[in-house]
């Protein structure tokens, strides 16, 4: 199968969110030949820096943390909605309802049990921009109508300074997990299989995420 790596590559100085410096992670070498048989490094990294699941803690004092992420969440049908075309700087249920009328695309609505991930214009940049293009309330609640199984975004974060984080409670509440940090500058918009392992830490409120597309249609031919 063809498939595409949509994570973020871990490194000191990739994009963080709000370009803040506690965010930015940190690779620091314990021991090297100079001083040990082994080389080893350690990795300093906020649980909320590139490809990352957030867990309803995150918002909500009683939520769920990490170990309440069920292994049948590590393969999930997905659809790719492609709005790098638009000069909005949200995406409304309107531009949602739009998508799922579309007909150029083979079989793109949106459908419950189904995994969405928004390409948007954050997928066409490598540093962080402070008026990323985020998913609004009327499209998280848009969303949780179509009883989705998890919603994706190409930006480190699915809000932009929203009051109460409106976006993250309806998503979370509603039982759909979040991904942020994506890349999907290469992906073109249709339905894969979305393959996702988080880091298998207990009791926290966001994982690490090593993320990735198989597009089941596209053979590899020698």
């Amino acid at each position: 199968m063809i498939f595409y790596d949509i994570s973020m590559t871990i490194k000191e100085q990739m994009a963080v969110y709000k370009d803040k410096e506690e965010k930015r992670p940190h690779l620091i070498v314990k021991s090297d030949f100079s001083n040990s048989p082994v080389y080893e490094t350690r990795l300093e990294l906020d649980l909320h820096t590139g490809t990352h699941i957030d867990m309803p803690r995150h918002v909500f004092p009683d939520g769920t943390t990490s170990e309440h992420w069920g292994h049948e969440e590590f393969f999930t049908r997905c659809v790719v909605l492609d709005f790098t075309s638009s000069d909005d700087e949200m995406v409304t249920a309107r531009h949602l309802e739009d998508k799922d009328t579309e007909k150029h695309i083979s079989n793109p609505t949106i459908k419950r049990g189904k995994t969405v991930l928004l390409k948007t214009k954050n997928s066409l940049q490598d540093a962080f921009d402070f008026n990323f293009t985020y998913l609004a309330r009327s499209g998280a609640a848009y969303l949780a109508k179509k009883n989705i199984r998890g919603v994706g975004i190409d930006a480190l974060g699915i809000e932009r300074n929203q009051a109460g984080h409106a976006t993250h409670k309806l998503l979370l509440k509603a039982g759909i997990w979040i991904i942020e940090g994506l890349c999907l500058r290469e992906v073109p918009e249709g339905d894969y299989i979305l393959a996702v392992m988080p880091l298998k830490v207990k009791g926290v409120e966001a994982m690490p995420a090593r993320a990735v597309l198989l597009d089941p249609n596209a053979m590899l031919i020698p």
